[in-house]
């Protein structure tokens, strides 16, 4: 794919210069945009390239910013709405974005640490999780005298849930209101890993291998 033109767009308030790489409108395929959006076609040698990424992205920030959407089968892309986020922010207001145009943004404080954290990644969020002093492994409690520290830190952090799926977004860290109501977040996580097409294997290894601990840990956690 030869993408022919970009576009330059400048976020002043928070110091972005971000490119988007994308072929020229044709009439008979363009995207239909509003004002705040930025859009295209892209094209290559033999017409419109469907299933492409759109790239805006940016160096001037202390990690690479990059925001990307993907064309449809036309080809056709649309870049949306420019806002601000960021830690212990909120999202602010979207406002319009043109190629050229400079724009001045106004970040917006949240109101709480409750508020702020619900935008924090994943990562963040599953970094929360407690696990088991020393104390607690060799036999001394309910977690298996076979299950080391080690074992224990393996699985959570590398193998089982973590090798399938990802873990800390709204998604895995709040239990739905659909499978109802529970005595103990701990009651609540052994009715959740029983959903989906792995629920025998995750049962098998938390209320198995494990002794069913970590349902503990997890229901604390959320």
């Amino acid at each position: 794919m030869t993408l022919k033109a970009s576009l330059y767009v400048t976020v002043a308030a928070i110091g972005i210069a971000s490119f988007v790489w994308a072929a020229p409108l044709r009439a008979q395929t363009a995207v239909a945009i509003d004002n705040d959006d930025i859009g295209g076609v892209v094209t290559g040698a033999n017409g419109p390239e469907a299933g492409v990424w759109v790239i805006a992205e940016t160096t001037d920030l202390p990690t690479r910013f990059a925001k990307m959407v993907v064309t449809d089968d036309q080809g056709r892309y649309v870049v949306p709405d420019v806002w601000v986020r960021g830690y212990g922010l909120v999202d602010s207001a979207k406002v319009d974005g043109e190629p050229g145009q400079q724009l001045n943004l106004r970040a917006v404080p949240a109101p709480n640490d409750a508020a702020a954290a619900q935008y924090y990644p994943a990562i963040y969020w599953y970094a929360m999780l407690k696990i088991p002093p020393a104390s607690e492994f060799g036999g001394s409690s309910d977690i298996p005298k076979n299950i080391t520290r080690e074992n224990w830190l393996r699985q959570m952090n590398n193998v089982d849930c973590i090798g399938c799926h990802q873990l800390g977004q709204q998604a895995t860290r709040t239990i739905p209101a659909a499978f109802g109501e529970f005595k103990s977040g701990a009651e609540a996580w052994q009715r959740r890993i029983q959903s989906g097409q792995t629920g025998e294997a995750m049962t098998n290894r938390i209320a198995g291998q494990f002794g069913g601990v970590p349902f503990k840990y997890f229901g604390d956690w959320t």
